[in-house]
């Protein structure tokens, strides 16, 4: 009879994930706070940081990144790139990362995609089909919570609020974001995921063997760790 991985081996793993998640999120810090060091008036230092609040990441932590991208404690030579591209059946895709070797960043990005199907494309071939915007995803399942969320938010200027099932998404322009996030946590309403994000104007549907084949890649891409975020215009199944 097989054995299943040690407790020692789950925690490893579970480790290293952890650190992945760390690094890229104290590679954001990093880059964020070259607008300044100070989130009261840097609203993507200020997502940046709650982001890794919420990911249990030590202050000191935080605080040494916002320090090094801000130019106090050492040069910080992190590039923000940008690529567009297509997964299996041309399904669209936006690639950021953070690198300080586009080199070799742009040759695992080519890579990851020719092993699925896909390829990279010119600036700007998919881009039209996104939009950046704020998106605050909470729980809703409490009764009356949908509607005290779909309340706060409007007022506070959201231009959209999609329930489905005992989520609530709430859509909001980039610039009005920060403004609706604090209005909902002024409320108590804490979100399970608040960031700007590109945000497809319509997703395309996929079989099954596409929708696979897509959550590898995007499984892949997620394990390089000069990949930050990676958005598809694909409708995957929950």
């Amino acid at each position: 009879m097989g054995r299943g991985p040690s407790i020692e081996g789950r925690k490893n793993a579970e480790d290293a994930r952890r650190g992945k998640i760390f690094t890229k999120l104290i590679r954001e810090i990093t880059v964020a706070a070259r607008n300044g060091a100070d989130p009261a008036t840097n609203a993507r230092l200020r997502i940046a940081i709650d982001k890794a609040l919420s990911s249990n990441m030590a202050k000191d932590t935080i605080e040494r990144a916002v320090k090094r991208g801000s130019g106090a404690d050492g040069a910080d030579d992190m590039q923000e790139l940008r690529y567009e591209g297509y997964g299996p059946s041309g399904v669209a895709l936006i690639i950021d990362a953070m690198t300080d070797n586009p080199v070799r960043t742009v040759a695992d990005v080519r890579h990851a995609l020719s092993k699925h199907g896909g390829n990279l494309g010119t600036s700007g071939s998919v881009a039209f089909q996104f939009a950046r915007v704020g998106q605050i995803i909470l729980d809703t399942s409490a009764p009356g919570a949908e509607d005290k969320v779909l309340e706060i938010a409007l007022d506070a200027g959201a231009d959209d609020v999609l329930a489905e099932g005992a989520r609530t998404t709430v859509l909001v322009a980039a610039e009005h974001f920060e403004a609706v996030r604090k209005a909902l946590a002024d409320a108590g309403v804490q979100p399970l995921e608040a960031d700007v994000v590109m945000r497809p104007g319509n997703r395309v549907a996929v079989t099954d063997e596409v929708a696979q084949t897509l959550t590898d890649l995007l499984d892949w891409l997620d394990e390089l760790d000069d990949v930050q975020d990676v958005y598809h215009n694909a409708a995957l199944p929950d």
